[in-house]
């Protein structure tokens, strides 16, 4: 066997026997069903902010965002600050709903959901978008695991047998220990995920020739580029305004990532801590204060950082290692074709439709010079890849258990039973993602914003539950329909399953999150007007809102500015307004003027991440969004939480458990 095979299955066994210790640990404490599905409310400070970030960023943004950022440049490269609009999501509603969940019980949204609205109907739809949700996002994993393999054996190893590897691995610690093994897992995974972003953007660094050599690449491959914006300005330095009235994405003038284009995507991303999974998570916390620490310092400064700067070295650094086959032949001189052998092996080019092979081809690179890194960074891919997926395997097990088979089916289910069906539906869930895995075609970072496309359609049903009453279960259930639907049709899935092509993919440059939201809250706003239903009811969740996330007089002042701020930061840092950005520190096609020595887009990006973290911090810490309640949230203790519409079930640990009547 090769010596680079051996320390990549080498790698792989001690990683794999981690996962299987913590499957057996969280299996020995799982003794009620809360213990499976929410690891008993119990997790520590330290484990959330790790699992929690791991979860936020998986395989896509390993593999699949330097690709792109190969394929579309810097225009592209604001997505990287979906480090601090994911979390964003976080910091308006993680601790609303740990107080819900504290107060009333609650292991599954659709638990919260239904006991809020008195629906049963909206129960079965946070089923369908977890589902949707999981199967879509853990699809993308499994695959880009195939690849993965593929390409850093040299095809020994191949994409199918990669994908399956995976899923046995995945199945055999998640299916056995629920949550809290998820948790404890993700938390080596994080630090794997960073690393290996880190690393591989300092391998690229070094084969380039330092980052004096990357600018000077970065200026021959702006001023070889065809591609140009309607302003005349390379693609790869520049995005091409503000919107483009085209019919689609393939119609679009110098690429699609228009300051629209990039503001809509990012709230696509905004999906994943909006998603039925998140809930979960923050429902399985001990308390609220991982919560601004995990959204302000490893997610918005740490990741944020990695992405806007190792993550992009990735994308841009390809082209200067052979991938590029057109800047090989116009500037030999700053071309290192050390990527060149692995492509042809493969039979494969860096075309936009296989851009996830950039980044398996960059841990090639020390596969002579040091093997036992390209089996470390192997596992790193692979845990990033495992660090998403397993969190929402695990809880969608937990929502078809609890909503869909324990609510409509065996309301008096009991503890092991529940834990059962539990693994049996996590079997289910991956089952239905391999068929993802093998027969999808799409690019791995788009399906994957697809998928978390679909949970920011859930934005309407937390605003509600946590904000507004005014949002009926009429207009909250019309209007996550509308959206699901709206996504649908305006992205690739909608061309492909539906024929749809009339306005084509991502139509005016709007990403379909933003075309689903659009008519998601239009719907839900109209129809919540004509269907007003029992304030007095919803007020026992705002009544316990304001009583413990409410802002001190002294501080109230305050809320302006922050509406005003976040405003201007989503307009400005990654929405229309980040045009300014193309020139602000220098002319895109005169380098004499580049103030900072780099792209003026890529200073921009830089000061975009440095004052969305101060604007984190604000609403995190200072206005308190994210902070411990001011006095503790006292629990039904002697009754448990319902979501039933008329006969009131069981709580999460077995039917001889106490009931609060509704």
């Amino acid at each position: 066997m090769p010596v680079k095979l051996s320390w990549i299955f080498a790698f792989i066994m001690l990683y794999w026997a981690y996962c299987i210790f913590w499957g057996i640990q969280g299996a020995r404490s799982s003794r009620k069903a809360d213990d499976y599905f929410i690891a008993g409310r119990r997790l520590p400070l330290w484990v959330f902010i790790f699992a929690a970030t791991a979860t936020s960023f998986s395989g896509w943004t390993f593999l699949g965002h330097p690709g792109l950022l190969y394929v579309d440049g810097l225009q592209y490269a604001y997505a990287s600050l979906y480090a601090i609009t994911i979390p964003f999501t976080g910091v308006l509603f993680l601790k609303r709903q740990w107080l819900l969940g504290r107060r009333f019980g609650f292991i599954t949204p659709g638990e919260m959901f239904g006991h809020y609205f008195k629906s049963n109907l909206i129960r079965l739809l946070v089923v369908l978008v977890a589902l949707v949700f999981s199967v879509f996002y853990l699809g993308v994993q499994l695959r880009a695991a195939g690849f993965l393999f593929s390409v850093v054996t040299d095809n020994v190893i191949g994409a199918e047998f990669g994908t399956w590897m995976l899923s046995l691995v995945l199945v055999s610690y998640v299916a056995t220990g629920g949550l809290r093994t998820v948790a404890y897992v993700d938390s080596l995974q994080a630090i794997l995920l960073a690393g290996g972003i880190i690393a591989i953007g300092v391998i690229t660094l070094y084969f380039v020739g330092g980052p004096a050599r990357l600018i000077e690449g970065i200026i021959a491959l702006s001023q070889a580029d065809s591609v140009r914006t309607p302003d005349g300005y390379s693609h790869y330095i520049a995005i091409p305004g503000v919107i483009q009235f085209v019919s689609g994405q393939a119609e679009a003038q110098g690429g699609a990532w228009t300051g629209t284009m990039n503001l809509t995507y990012t709230f696509g991303l905004m999906g994943i801590m909006a998603s039925p999974a998140f809930t979960m998570w923050a429902f399985s916390s001990k308390n609220p204060a991982p919560f601004a620490p995990q959204q302000v310092w490893a997610s918005s400064f740490f990741i944020g950082f990695i992405l806007i700067v190792f993550t992009t070295i990735q994308g841009i650094g390809g082209h200067f290692l052979g991938a590029d086959h057109l800047l090989m032949i116009l500037h030999p001189e700053l071309v290192d074709p050390v990527m060149v052998e692995g492509l042809r092996s493969l039979d494969l080019m860096m075309t936009p439709g296989r851009q996830d092979m950039l980044v398996p081809q960059l841990i090639n690179l020390v596969g002579k010079t040091a093997p036992w890194l390209v089996g470390l960074l192997t596992v790193c891919a692979l845990a990033a890849m495992e660090s998403t997926a397993s969190c929402y395997m695990a809880t969608a097990g937990g929502i078809l258990t609890r909503d869909l088979f324990r609510h409509f089916l065996m309301p008096q289910m009991q503890d092991h039973t529940q834990k059962f069906v539990g693994r049996i539906s996590v079997v289910a869930v991956v089952l239905l993602a391999l068929i993802v895995a093998t027969t999808t075609t799409d690019a791995l970072v788009l399906l994957g914003g697809l998928a978390v496309s679909y949970g920011f359609q859930m934005w309407p049903a937390l605003i509600a539950v946590c904000y507004w009453p005014f949002l009926t279960r009429q207009g909250v259930i019309w209007g996550l329909v509308a959206g699901l639907a709206a996504v649908t049709v305006t992205d690739s899935i909608g061309q492909e399953w539906f024929g749809i092509t009339a306005w084509g993919k991502w139509p005016l440059t709007i990403h379909s999150a933003g075309w689903g939201m659009l008519c998601n809250l239009s719907v839900a706003i109209l129809v919540s007007w004509e269907t007003q239903d029992d304030q007095d009811r919803k007020m026992e969740y705002h009544s316990l809102l304001r009583e413990h996330a409410a802002l001190p007089p002294s501080k109230r002042r305050w809320v302006p500015l922050a509406w005003t701020v976040t405003i201007l930061w989503f307009l400005f840092a990654i929405g229309p307004g980040a045009i300014i950005g193309n020139t602000l520190f220098g002319d895109p096609n005169d380098p004499a003027t580049w103030v900072l020595g780099i792209p003026s887009i890529w200073a921009w990006q830089l000061l975009g991440w440095a004052l969305g973290v101060a604007m984190m911090w604000f609403l995190a810490y200072y206005l308190e969004m994210s902070s411990l309640p001011r006095k503790p949230v006292q629990p039904l203790i002697e009754e448990a939480a319902d979501s039933s519409l008329e006969s009131p079930a069981d709580s999460s640990s077995g039917s001889s458990s106490p009931r609060l009547k509704v």
